[in-house]
């Protein structure tokens, strides 16, 4: 469904959700919103294709919410609330904005909301369940602890959303997934939005969706025009020097910069720090109030830099961030685009910077063919690579193996230790933290 003239009063949004979106100077939806929205509020089971940076949060949350007050979605037995909207996401970070979403577009209605997640403590997440809620966010590790423990009863959900699926199954959660939606009435409304459908996740919504509507804002890997790529070559003893050096040039901008490894952000962002540039570092070994300490000082310009592994790739909200610098090629391609994810929002303009060693000329290579373009490479004058890019050269990832990520940890190829990177494979959490694969492996994001 399309409008000429686009508005959210047009899309059928009750008045006090309207109010909420004025209060924060949203006047016009986004093309999935657009899309998205009115399917919703129908009724109907919906698939949504859309980058990161798109609006698709409120293409979920504000139909969600309308349905609740609107009665639309029984209020259930007496007796304090047990959830009727369960929103699964990925990452901590991502339930703890589409938590904040939710409270900024229901800040007019008597909705109950609240997030649950790894890193943070059983006990408090007790209380909040005990009182009641009416919409959960929840990672699916920290869910299964809580169904585990019988402190949540998923039998009266009427709304099951699955933000970022895509990144859900690569993280290895589709078994604790498949898991949650035994348990969930097989008669409700899904929402699934993701940014790539591939074979799997096709499959996936076709076992549990009924009917579902698909609206395809942008598809596969594309990455927003108004993004500008370009690459240094560097010798990788280099790199950090060239990193101030073009910091110190862009002394006005706020800075995302990607790492391959925890203890490299860590010593990156003290690096940083030594050379009289305040920056701060999120990682997988962080713990959530660190990390969630860490992001409230980016973001409140308090930080100039936020150094962070590829646990910050997706589900970060960061308005108007001009460039990400990845300080570190990523092991696979597509992390690239979640990476740049971070810079050219709503339309504005990004860049995104690469600064690259000779050793990572075949992951450059890999990025251009997703792209199909090819990233500008421009030499820093005093920091010239002692040898050549080679382009030609194999990856990592695809010497002596058919797929397009590294083997998983513990794999010893040619008899040498798999070496210890961000993505070690589909049983792998951003940031290295391992996904939940049963109950032995204690907690859980």
């Amino acid at each position: 469904m399309t409008f000429e003239s686009p508005s959210f009063e047009g899309l059928g949004l009750m008045p006090e959700l309207l109010r909420a979106l004025a209060d924060n100077n949203y006047t016009t939806p986004t093309p999935i919103q657009t899309e998205a929205i009115p399917l919703a509020l129908a009724g109907k089971d919906l698939l949504g294709g859309a980058q990161t940076g798109t609006g698709k949060t409120a293409a979920f949350a504000l139909p969600l919410l309308q349905r609740l007050a609107q009665g639309e979605i029984a209020p259930g037995a007496p007796g304090p609330r047990k959830p009727r909207a369960l929103i699964l996401t990925p990452t901590r970070e991502l339930a703890v904005q589409v938590n904040d979403s939710l409270r900024t577009y229901g800040k007019h209605l008597k909705l109950n909301t609240a997030a649950i997640y790894g890193g943070a403590g059983m006990g408090p997440q007790f209380d909040l369940l005990k009182r009641g809620v009416d919409i959960l966010v929840a990672t699916p590790g920290r869910l299964m602890d809580h169904m585990e423990r019988g402190s949540i009863k998923l039998d009266q959900i009427d709304v099951l959303v699955l933000d970022e699926a895509d990144r859900m199954l690569d993280m290895g959660f589709l078994p604790a997934i498949k898991r949650i939606l035994a348990k969930v009435p097989a008669l409700r409304q899904t929402l699934l939005f993701s940014a790539t459908f591939e074979a799997e996740l096709k499959k996936l919504a076709i076992e549990f969706m009924r009917n579902p509507q698909q609206v395809q804002i942008s598809t596969g890997n594309t990455v927003a025009e108004n993004i500008t790529h370009r690459a240094h070559p560097v010798d990788g003893s280099r790199k950090r020097d060239l990193l101030i050096e073009i910091l110190a040039k862009r002394h006005t901008d706020q800075v995302l910069v990607f790492g391959k490894t925890k203890h490299g952000c860590n010593r990156l962002a003290e690096q940083l720090e030594a050379a009289g540039l305040k920056a701060v570092a999120i990682h997988g070994n962080k713990s959530q109030a660190q990390r969630q300490k860490a992001l409230n000082q980016f973001k409140a310009g308090k930080a100039r830099v936020l150094v962070a592994t590829d646990v910050a790739a997706r589900g970060l909200d960061i308005p108007s961030l001009p460039l990400v610098i990845n300080f570190d090629l990523p092991m696979v391609a597509e992390d690239y685009i979640h990476r740049i994810g971070r810079t050219g929002r709503a339309g504005a303009q990004g860049e995104a910077l690469s600064l690259v060693s000779p050793d990572e000329g075949g992951l450059l290579r890999q990025i251009q063919r997703m792209l199909k373009m090819d990233v500008a490479m421009e030499v820093v004058s005093g920091f010239e690579p002692s040898r050549p890019i080679r382009m030609d050269a194999k990856p990592f990832q695809e010497r002596g193996r058919q797929d397009a990520r590294p083997p998983a940890r513990g794999h010893r190829p040619h008899g040498k230790p798999a070496p210890r990177t961000a993505h070690a494979g589909p049983k792998q959490r951003s940031g290295g933290q391992a996904a939940w694969a049963g109950p032995k492996h204690g907690s859980r994001a």
